[in-house]
């Protein structure tokens, strides 16, 4: 699948706050046979009313293709919102992963990620592990890919933070150190000539007495083609979790509509 430089969204959405939680990110064009790929996306919005409401988002993704059909890949998604001086929103995520091209059926896949979510009162949360991962299919029209493995995740809740949105009055600053198994699936269908869907799923486990209460996080994107340069993406993801450490809700969702634009 040919990768286009840049790669340039304009998005227009809407949303409720949400956690990025899997690690495995990447459902776009990854599948690429260059050197070097990129993929950039910045939204910005300032909206004057008693005070100067500020939303600011930006997602990357650059990959560095070895000759050895193994590949490096570095992910960032930032988002923060101000109204005024206040931090309304602060959440985002960088990682990064060596894996397969998808050209092997089992190859490993290593993976660092550091995250933060002010609104849920996670300071931090770091992440290092590995998977397992196993190529089913790839087509042209389709591919569908599985993985398990294990991580360690390193966790700072924090209930002081300017953004967090839930009563802080009976909960204080907790640390939580976890090795969680992880299960994964990525898949891509075309359903017509210029509509497609790709999505991933996980899930992860804790190693504890809590082993029961595992953390799901799904995302998937319903691509519109219209022509070359211009298409529509409807984007649905969502996290269940009722092994927090705050009493905040188990489930969040996101639903955007964007507009998306090759150059």
């Amino acid at each position: 699948m040919k990768f286009i430089l840049p790669f340039i969204f304009c998005f227009c959405f809407t949303y409720v706050n949400g956690q990025v939680l899997n690690i495995d990110r990447e459902i776009e064009e990854d599948t690429i046979f260059k050197r070097v790929g990129a993929a950039l996306s910045f939204d910005f919005s300032n909206d004057k009313q008693r005070r100067n409401l500020v939303d600011f988002s930006n997602t990357s993704e650059i990959d560095i293709f070895l000759k050895n059909k193994f590949l490096f890949i570095f992910l960032t998604h930032t988002e923060f919102t101000l109204n005024g001086l206040q931090m309304l929103e602060n959440n985002g995520f960088f990682q990064f992963r060596f894996r397969d091209n998808d050209f092997r059926k089992i190859s490993p896949d290593f993976f660092l990620q550091y995250q933060w979510n002010g609104i849920l009162g996670m300071q931090h949360r770091a992440l290092l592990g590995s998977n397992a991962r196993f190529r089913w299919l790839e087509e042209k029209k389709s591919d569908l890919y599985t993985s398990i493995g294990v991580f360690y995740e390193y966790e700072k809740w924090n209930p002081f933070t300017e953004s967090y949105a839930f009563q802080a009055d009976s909960v204080g600053i907790i640390v939580r150190k976890l090795i969680r198994l992880n299960a994964s699936a990525k898949f891509a269908f075309k359903i017509a000539k210029n509509i497609d869907l790709v999505g991933s799923t996980f899930i992860q486990f804790p190693t504890n007495e809590f082993f029961l209460n595992p953390r799901w996080f799904f995302d998937t994107n319903l691509n519109f083609k219209v022509n070359g340069h211009i298409g529509f993406i409807i984007h649905y993801d969502h996290n269940f979790d009722n092994y927090r450490p705050f009493p905040i809700d188990d489930f969040y969702y996101t639903i955007s509509v964007g507009l998306n634009l090759k150059i």
